[in-house]
Order: structure tokens, then C-alpha cells, then sequence
């Protein structure tokens, strides 16, 4: 039997192409087996490295395969797109997999537990649910002012706008009874985004990472219970590391000894990036960037520093916002690395 050094696979819902190399580097084995074949085929190989693109799925077959005592590799996608070839397929791409998980230095995705997902889809399911009820609630906004009935933003607003509706006689009353329709929707949506949080409150107490995590300012149970789901502290060397794979850290684009720091890059978790960011912003929520230093400033608030207050006098508040949801991501690695609780810094003065 031939012994590989290393097989990679390119997964799909039913066809997964494997390329498999020697102890030379050489290409010997390149096959492809159904979604039923999988596991009869690696069973009868000796405990071997297997590199999986991190997509759809890749969590499962990691599980499976470390189960069978092989060492299983997830590489996430754009480390594995600089080695494909010209032609894109199925076999150039397991080549690629296979080629970028043998390079010094390639960051891997750790295999997730199917308790770790699962705690992780209840927090997307109510995300879907809460972008269904804001689509909804804009939906019915807008035919509302179609009949010249307004109100503002937000779904606190729409009790009182189907009760304008409602009371308006100029509208016609099929018109009327499917904006009613509409907001039985949202009243559906709304019972259903509550019982999602008594269950991830409940997840999150029942956790112990999660509760240290929520002493963190502008952390609390949704944004601690991510953290806590999704994130291995060991994976990462620093803090730093964190936040860059998060996408906190600015874009570089530097040359001729020139350095050049763009946008945040946006990488990794867009949700866990978005919910940082959106609990950095719970410091201020007044409009204009004075307004916002006064209330970072007020007696009390948590997440008033002079660092802090230093960056709000000089950036925009949102530039403020995203650099503090940074610190955020580095205070989370250290807690959870220590197993300590947030120790919070002497109050910023009032200048």
C-alpha cells in the first residue's frame, strides 16, 4: 500500500476530488470518490495528514476523519488561491490544498466541535431572524408612505405606525389589511427573537469563559457567547493576532520602504467583527463628535479611558469606534488565555 505524506481533498455535496502526495512530494494519488465512499476509503489508510479547504461542510469531515486517527488540516480559502493554476478545477484545485498546507507557516482553522456549532447556529439563526424582521419592518415603512402615513426608524415605532394605519380610512382596506398582515409577521419574528434570548442567556451563564468575557465593557451575553463559540485563544500567538484574523487591523500596502496603512482588512468573522465594533459603540450614542466625547466622558462609564478620550478629540468617532472594538478583541484573547476576569483601568479625568 502506498504510504501518502499528505492528502488533500476538494469538497463538494457529492464528488470530493483527492490528490495525495508521497514522502517526495510526488503526485500519486489523484481520484475522485462520492460523498458514500468517503469514509470506507480512509479507513483503511494509516493515520495520515489530510488538508480540507475551511468551507461549508469542512467542520464535519474534520470530525469524521480525526475520528479515524488522522491529523486533519483546514486551511481557510484565501491562503489556498495564490497556489491554484491557471485552469480552475476540482483537481487543480485539491493540488492547491495539498500545496499550501505543506508551506512553513500556514495559518490552519481549528476543527470546531459539533457543540461549538452548534451554540455558534443559534446565534446565526437569530441573525437571519433579526435581518427577516428589519426587511419586514422596512417593507412595511416604505407601502405605509405610499399612503402618506409615516413614523421613524426602528421597531419600537411599529406599534404606532399600524396604529396609523389603521385609524387612516383613506386607505384602502385590502391595503390596510396586508400592512396588518405584515406586522402579524413582525409579532411573529419579535416572539420568536425572545426565545432565542432567554436560550443564549441561559447558554451564556451555563459557560464560564462567556461570563468572564461579559465583564469586559461594551461586552455582553451575545458578543461574550461568540467570543466563547467561535474562538480558540490557543490558535492565536497575541491579542494582536486575534484582532488581525477579525479583521480589526488596518490593510497594509507598503512598498520601496514606503508604508502605507489603508482600511481595516475585513478578514476572518464578519458577524463577530460586526458585533465588536457595535458593542464599541455602546460608549456613546449622541450624534455629533463632541456630543460623543461628553458622554465618553460622563462619571461611570465603563469604557471611558484617557486613551479613549485622546482618540475621540483627534478621529472620527466610527475610526474611535473600530479601534476600541480592536482593544476589545485583544482584551478577549487575554482573558481567555489567563482565565481571569477584566480588571478595569482608573477612570479617565474630565478635561
Amino acid at each position: 500500500m502506498t504510504e501518502y505524506k499528505r492528502i488533500a481533498i476538494d469538497t463538494s455535496k457529492a464528488v470530493f476530488t483527492l490528490h495525495g502526495i508521497d514522502q517526495t512530494e510526488r503526485p500519486v494519488l489523484r481520484v475522485n470518490l462520492g460523498r458514500a465512499q468517503m469514509i470506507s476509503f480512509f479507513k483503511k489508510l494509516p493515520p495520515t495528514e489530510i488538508a480540507i479547504e475551511a468551507c461549508g461542510g469542512s467542520h464535519h469531515w474534520g470530525r469524521a476523519l480525526s475520528t479515524l486517527g488522522h491529523r486533519v488540516l483546514l486551511i481557510p480559502p484565501q491562503y489556498v488561491k495564490p497556489f491554484v493554476k491557471r485552469s480552475k478545477n476540482d483537481r487543480n484545485d485539491a493540488a492547491a490544498i495539498c500545496e499550501a498546507a505543506g508551506r512553513p507557516g500556514m495559518h490552519f482553522v481549528p476543527v470546531k466541535s459539533a457543540d461549538q456549532q452548534a451554540q455558534g447556529m443559534v446565534l446565526k439563526v437569530r441573525e437571519a431572524l433579526v435581518d427577516q424582521r428589519t426587511a419586514l419592518v422596512n417593507t412595511l415603512r416604505g407601502h405605509a408612505a405610499e399612503f402618506g402615513v409615516t413614523a421613524g426608524k426602528g421597531v419600537s415605532n411599529v406599534i404606532p405606525l399600524l396604529e396609523k394605519i389603521a385609524a387612516e380610512i383613506t386607505i384602502p382596506l385590502e391595503a390596510r389589511t396586508t400592512m396588518a398582515l405584515l406586522g402579524e409577521e413582525i409579532d411573529r419574528l419579535d416572539a420568536r427573537l425572545k426565545q432565542l434570548a432567554t436560550k443564549l442567556n441561559q447558554a451564556h451563564k451555563a459557560n464560564p469563559v462567556s461570563v468572564r468575557l461579559a465583564t469586559i465593557p461594551g461586552v455582553g451575553p451575545i458578543i461574550a457567547l461568540a467570543l466563547a463559540t467561535e474562538i480558540d485563544p490557543t490558535a492565536f500567538e497575541s491579542g494582536r493576532h486575534l484582532a488581525a484574523w477579525a479583521g480589526l487591523t488596518p490593510r497594509e500596502h507598503s512598498t520601496g520602504g514606503k508604508q502605507h496603512m489603508g482600511e481595516i482588512s475585513r478578514a476572518g468573522n464578519e458577524r463577530l467583527r460586526a458585533l465588536l465594533v457595535l458593542g464599541a459603540t455602546s460608549v456613546p450614542r449622541d450624534e455629533g463628535p463632541r456630543a460623543w466625547i461628553k458622554v465618553a466622558e460622563r462619571p461611570g462609564n465603563k469604557l471611558a479611558t484617557e486613551w479613549l478620550l485622546k482618540l475621540l478629540r483627534r478621529r472620527p468617532r466610527k475610526v474611535a469606534a473600530v479601534a476600541l472594538a480592536n482593544k476589545m478583541a485583544r482584551i478577549a484573547w487575554a482573558i481567555m488565555m489567563s482565565g481571569e476576569t477584566y480588571r478595569r483601568a482608573p477612570a479617565a479625568g474630565v478635561s
